[in-house]
């Protein structure tokens, strides 16, 4: 990990917002880009980056409000704001290289976000782990694990918008312990929820915003669904679902949305990892690599 951030640089968004990153450039093939989810960050990616970038240029970033890039006051996060910054950092960072996005949960959203709006050329393809299906639990109406719950989400909501009461949860939810313990929820290889993961969550929720950008995320707008932008999107899609995910379960609204979408369009490939949960690329780093390396290898084909 000390090596992977050893080598982090700081891009500056409009001008305005200091984005963490790092980039490991080499010849041949696309371009990766590494896309976490809601509270990770970079270093998520330990186990897959050393294996891309023996044969690929790989870029991983910190979204805006998340990681180590910059947590601005009062700001309104939203998967737009974020579709948006990934194609400005292609652009102006990756110097408008054709490009690959690779998202786990609401990364693998924003990496739909910026492929839908992306100019002909610039994205290569897109490669979804555990999609999420909005930026927040909104998004999903036709769930019925979500509507049983519903009453308790709008309670959540108004919870997290009460200053004292959303600052004590933070506290709470951030503490080595409580990580471990949600971690695990998620997470089928135990064994991967060591102390090095606990950090790469932990670190970042100390930065200040880190409470307001939490808040943010989980009570905004949830943004478009995949199913809203799959219409746009003509490259090469490899989806990956982890098969025992409580937050996105293959067999929920969102996992058999896109379990039938390679009937219908011959661009989207699915695999089903079997025993793999919400985060296949560190819960079962080798079982990813299996089904996206010969993927990769056929967009250079």
């Amino acid at each position: 990990m000390e090596e992977i951030y050893s080598q982090c640089k700081v891009w500056e968004w409009k001008g305005l917002y200091k984005i963490n990153y790092v980039a490991l450039v080499s010849s041949g093939g696309p371009a990766i880009l590494l896309v976490h989810g809601f509270g990770a960050s970079i270093g998520h990616f330990r186990r897959n980056i050393p294996v891309l970038a023996k044969n690929y240029s790989v870029y991983a970033i910190d979204l805006l409000g998340l990681g180590a890039s910059e947590k601005p006051a009062n700001f309104s996060y939203t998967m737009e704001t974020w579709g948006e910054l990934l194609l400005d950092f292609i652009k102006d960072v990756m110097e408008s290289a054709p490009t690959v996005l690779v998202g786990n949960s609401i990364g693998s959203l924003a990496c739909l976000t910026a492929t839908a709006n992306a100019t002909e050329g610039l994205i290569r393809g897109a490669v979804l782990l555990n999609c999420a299906g909005g930026m927040n639990n909104k998004a999903v109406v036709d769930d019925w694990r979500l509507k049983l719950a519903s009453p308790l989400l709008s309670l959540i909501d108004w919870l997290l918008k009460q200053p004292g009461i959303s600052s004590r949860l933070f506290n709470r939810v951030k503490s080595r312990e409580n990580l471990k313990t949600l971690l695990s929820s998620v997470y089928v290889n135990k064994e991967a929820v060591d102390q090095e993961l606990i950090e790469i969550i932990r670190r970042p929720a100390e930065d200040p915003g880190a409470l307001e950008a939490f808040v943010s995320i989980i009570t905004g707008p949830p943004g478009p669904t995949p199913m809203a932008l799959i219409d746009k999107i003509h490259c090469p899609i490899l989806v990956l679902w982890g098969d025992t995910d409580p937050f996105t379960p293959v067999d929920g609204p969102v996992g058999k949305y896109f379990t039938s979408l390679p009937s219908s369009r011959p661009n989207v490939k699915l695999r089903v990892l079997q025993n793999v949960g919400h985060c296949p690329h560190d819960d079962e780093p080798e079982l990813v690599h299996e089904q996206l390396l010969p993927w990769l290898a056929s967009l250079s084909s």
